[in-house]
């Protein structure tokens, strides 16, 4: 498990983040038509898991608006911002800022990815959602960047994040 914080205060997730070189670990996860989205779906493509507690926090919305200004020029890369938010509430989201150039999924369904990816937060008021995070998947499915972000009202580390693609 890790240790973060939230204002200072520890709280801890389920697992650690997957090991980088390790194989992403799939995940199904509904998409805002209520489809279903799976980690082949993006098979040769290079992916980053913006991952946060609710796109409804200032500091969660800031990362995707960041990640979506970005996204746009990122080649053969696709950037997935995903929380346990209802879908209709990140495609509201979406839809009211003009969010074009990344895909938001939701795990609401069965918590399943924040568990798999070890990001299910087990301990304090956000107890069942998942921790800020981002993780790089290169076109061979493996694991290439991680940052666990050590106090969840803080922002990522956007250019780290960028400059490993």
């Amino acid at each position: 498990m890790a240790t973060i914080t939230l204002k200072g205060n520890p709280i801890e997730t389920i697992g650690n983040l997957p090991k980088i070189g390790s194989k992403a670990p799939n995940f199904s996860l509904i998409a805002g038509d209520l489809s279903h989205k799976t980690l082949a779906d993006y098979a040769g493509k290079k992916v980053i898991l913006n991952i946060f507690p609710s796109i409804d926090t200032s500091t969660c919305a800031t990362s995707v608006r960041t990640f979506n200004k970005n996204a746009a020029a990122l080649k053969n890369t696709v950037v997935i911002c995903i929380s346990r938010d209802l879908p209709f509430a990140q495609t509201r989201f979406c839809g009211a800022e003009g969010i074009e150039n990344v895909q938001v999924l939701s795990d609401f369904a069965t918590g399943d990815f924040g568990k798999d990816y070890g990001l299910e937060i087990t301990t304090g008021p956000l107890a069942h959602l998942h921790s800020r995070a981002v993780i790089l998947i290169d076109e061979q499915g493996n694991i290439s960047y991680t940052e666990q972000v050590s106090d969840i009202v803080d922002e990522p580390n956007y250019e780290a994040a960028l400059k490993a693609i």
